[in-house]
């Protein structure tokens, strides 16, 4: 089977629906694994195309099934539907309205994408065989969504998996993705540095918890460099410390938390054991004690190889060569998707949404209070998917 421009035509012909549906979510967003009024927006999209839905029964997730009927294999595509717990400071008349959310990572266009290759599928459907199925998943943020999905069965008689990330650093409509690591593990680490409190003029009959909380920050940092290979990747983020009350007592602990990322099993367990031993050794030389605690978070995310060839060439086909990009380095965010890619042939990539006013290294980045994504190029996204979908051996 043969893909061409044609396609991307098809998918231009819902860009009125993509973006309508992409506005009312982005000014409506929810978080967690709950998301109501995102789940029934999807339903009402969803509605005359004559599909098979089945909803979550811990989350409100939606799983979707267009089934021709005919023997074929089953391929399904993935849109999560959550929001970040973030202010949106970016003035647009379809702003976030609620208080302290937004989606600061591109999730609601990745639901009105899915949504339009669902209606493009549909139409489309006497030009293949099998089943598409459709997973619109809650939780993706921190919250281990597709792990909820999987234990209900949504990957159950499933071929292969694609799914799309947008990205605002990336050239406006291009598709980008590569073989092996995509993107890194991602665990959360704390520590609690105990010591003896007191008072700030003698130090000398307290255990001050703040020396050995910030060499053990210094030490954290060195560790990496020393115990990962350097032709590997892994890093670790103290992001938050907290210690004391006030400017004249010494504090009975210091408190840190952060983040460890890795490209492959072998670094993470690496930089498990490094927290511990410097976090532990560290304290110890300053006389205090400490306790650590690691939060397993989602695993690498690792694209088949055939899945990831084929998704250039898809890209290739369908939008044309300039815009299929095969990365030369994975990066370091963490998607839940990896546990999909753990159990069915697949890969995820990226399509670029670039603001026309900026360049990729001004735009600001997901996650951030000013990310807005380009809407022009979401074709590119529905035709991709539905080029993932159609796709026959």
């Amino acid at each position: 089977m043969t893909f061409g421009p044609d396609l991307l035509t098809a998918a231009s012909a819902f860009d009125a629906d993509t973006v309508e549906l992409r506005r009312a979510i982005h000014q409506d967003p929810e978080l967690g694994l709950q998301l109501p009024r995102t789940q029934q927006r999807i339903l009402d999209s969803l509605t005359g195309l004559g599909l098979d839905i089945t909803l979550g029964e811990s989350t409100t997730s939606v799983v979707a099934d267009l089934d021709t009927g005919r023997p074929g294999p089953t391929v399904l595509l993935r849109g999560d539907m959550d929001a970040l717990p973030l202010q949106e400071d970016f003035v647009t008349d379809f702003q976030s309205a609620n208080d302290g959310m937004m989606h600061a990572c591109g999730h609601d266009s990745h639901v009105s994408m899915l949504v339009s290759a669902a209606k493009l599928l549909h139409e489309n459907q006497g030009e293949f065989d099998g089943k598409i199925r459709f997973m619109f998943q809650p939780g993706e943020e921190g919250f281990h969504g597709a792990r909820f999905m999987i234990d209900e069965g949504v990957l159950d008689g499933v071929d292969r998996a694609f799914a799309i990330h947008v990205f605002t650093n990336m050239t406006n409509g291009m598709i980008a993705t590569r073989r092996g690591s995509l993107m890194a593990s991602a665990d959360r680490f704390e520590i609690r540095v105990n010591g003896a409190g007191g008072h700030a003029s003698a130090p000398h009959n307290c255990v001050d918890p703040i020396p050995a909380a910030a060499a053990t920050i210094t030490g954290l940092h060195t560790m990496v460099s020393r115990s990962v290979d350097p032709a590997l990747s892994g890093l670790v983020t103290v992001a938050h410390i907290e210690a004391g009350t006030t400017n004249n007592v010494i504090p009975p602990s210091a408190y840190m938390e952060g983040t460890i990322r890795a490209l492959d099993e072998g670094t993470r367990n690496v930089l498990h054991e490094g927290v511990e031993r410097v976090a532990t050794g560290t304290a110890a030389a300053h006389g205090c004690s400490c306790t650590t605690s690691i939060v397993p978070g989602y695993p690498v995310t690792i694209n088949h190889d055939d899945q990831a060839d084929l998704t250039l060439q898809m890209a290739a086909d369908v939008l044309g060569d300039e815009n299929a990009v095969a990365m030369p380095q994975p990066v370091l965010g963490a998607e839940d998707f990896s546990y999909v890619l753990q159990h069915v042939p697949g890969a995820m990539a990226f399509l670029g949404v670039c603001p026309d006013d900026l360049t990729p290294a001004t735009a600001a980045p997901n996650h951030s209070n000013l990310m807005r994504v380009n809407e022009s190029k979401l074709a590119n996204g529905v035709a991709l998917y539905a080029a993932m979908a159609m796709h026959r051996d």
